[in-house]
């Protein structure tokens, strides 16, 4: 035997690397050249030692016929770089082909087949291969860890990449999977010179994609422009009336903070012009959601970007821009809405302001802005806020409060970060001290005290009466 799988009905399968069993073999679909069963999942499990690469090779695939997307399909092949389904997807097989590679980043492979179609195909024959770690970080030219490679022709999802033409086209589906890894050709490896590559991201309804860098080293000399023109470098695009918009260029070794599209979609494009042996690329993590990255409050679903915060469920905390610390993405109109008991007002404070626009932050000025209301209608009491402002506060009149968010289609920002608190109308009065240069109460910068004062006061919220945050 040298590691052979026979063919048959059993559907969920490991195959561990040690010294005592073979380092490479072969493994099939169920009931292998005939069609398999209808209505069946079926597991490989690949377990390599730490210092070895898992190496896939699909010899012959032979599903139901249908689109080349894969998007669609019942019956598909998805291959994990991990342990198991929630690891990162790094290729998405379907319909018919052969001579298709993976090659994994780490010592764990998760392949599943999937099929619910009414009329199954002939199914899949693959090879694998145990392989150590000093051959896979130096592989043959066509064969890259991480990558898939072969024949692109036929329905291929992932880190596509064909190293012979340097050419690779990526497109992640919502559909898919809702989080994973991007990565350049070949990381943590050198990218081969004269990349090109595209990422396209598609999510669906109200999905906003989001990409948090893990790592950015591209090449570049002391003497490259700042704005990574003609550079290696990676670019953001969004699509706004269906076109592509620029919201960013990366390059260098500087990691850049989350960038988020304003719908659906977003693309990344990767222009490796130099390689070196010192030039890593680029990883990141995708993630496809709804909540525009904000994580605290409770999201209100009759709006496209709305979150409650209630003083029956906590007192204070803190509430900030989508995407905060990133780049807060487009064409995007976000509620903040705070619920407080009778005589209850709400207490805000803003330690971080960097919203695109100038006073008065109109539209004339084609500016973003921070709006606040009493009301669910725009209360005029309050000025919009923009530009970059030092810390100030901002106090209710009632126990409802509303801030709102709002980003237009042209330039971004970094946002805001603020913090919360829900006072009672006897505490809330004692902290309307007037600062030296304003008055606190409409927004201008606070008094050196009144962080101060805030503190102990919600130390005593929570002391007294039981009424702290849980």
């Amino acid at each position: 035997m040298d590691g052979l799988l026979v063919p048959g009905t059993i559907c969920d399968h490991e195959f561990v690397s040690s010294q005592s069993t073979p380092q490479y073999g072969r493994f099939y679909s169920p009931r292998y050249p005939s069609s398999y069963p209808k209505n069946i999942r079926c597991s490989y499990l690949f377990r390599a030692r730490l210092k070895e690469r898992i190496r896939l090779v699909f010899e012959e695939i032979s599903l139901q016929k249908g689109d080349l997307s894969c998007l669609n399909r019942a019956d598909l092949i998805r291959v994990h770089d991990g342990t198991d389904s929630g690891a990162p997807t790094i290729a998405v097989l379907c319909n018919q082909g052969a001579e298709v590679e993976v090659l994994s980043t780490g010592p764990g492979l998760y392949v599943e087949f999937v099929a619910n179609s009414e009329w199954p195909g002939q199914g899949f024959k693959a090879m694998f291969q145990f392989q150590p770690l000093d051959d896979a970080l130096h592989p043959e030219p066509d064969k890259i860890p991480g990558a898939v490679t072969g024949n692109l022709k036929y329905s291929v999802i992932g880190p596509a990449v064909s190293a012979t033409t340097s050419l690779c086209d990526v497109v992640y589906n919502s559909d898919t999977t809702k989080t994973g890894v991007v990565m350049s050709p070949g990381y943590p490896n050198p990218y081969p010179p004269r990349t090109q590559c595209t990422y396209d991201f598609q999510g669906r309804g109200k999905e906003r994609v989001q990409v948090v860098f893990q790592d950015l080293n591209l090449f570049h000399s002391p003497t490259d422009p700042n704005d990574c023109e003609g550079v290696d470098s990676l670019v953001a695009f969004v699509h706004i009336d269906g076109k592509k918009d620029k919201i960013d260029s990366f390059c260098g070794d500087i990691p850049p903070r989350p960038i988020m599209s304003n719908g659906p979609r977003l693309s990344l494009e990767f222009q490796g012009l130099t390689s070196s042996r010192h030039s890593r690329g680029f990883k990141a993590t995708y993630t496809f959601m709804e909540n525009f990255g904000i994580t605290t409050g409770r999201q209100e679903g009759q709006y496209p970007c709305a979150f409650v915060f209630n003083s029956n469920e906590t007192r204070n905390g803190t509430f900030a821009s989508p995407n905060y610390p990133g780049l807060y993405p487009r064409s995007t109109e976000c509620y903040y809405f705070f619920y407080g008991q009778s005589n209850e007002r709400v207490h805000l404070h803003f330690h971080f302001f960097d919203v695109e626009g100038v006073l008065p932050c109109e539209a004339i000025s084609a500016s973003d802005y921070v709006e606040f209301s009493n009301y669910m209608i725009r209360d005029r009491k309050y000025p919009r806020h923009c530009g970059q402002l030092k810390e100030f506060d901002v106090y209710s009149d009632r126990k409802f409060f509303r801030v709102t968010f709002k980003s237009n289609d042209r330039l971004d920002a970094t946002g805001f970060n603020a913090s919360y608190v829900f006072l009672d109308e006897e505490e809330n009065y004692t902290l309307k001290i007037p600062a030296s240069n304003g008055s606190a109460r409409h927004g201008t910068a606070s008094s050196p005290l009144q962080p101060l004062l805030l503190l102990l006061l919600l130390l005593f919220t929570d002391l007294v009466g039981g009424r702290g945050s849980h």
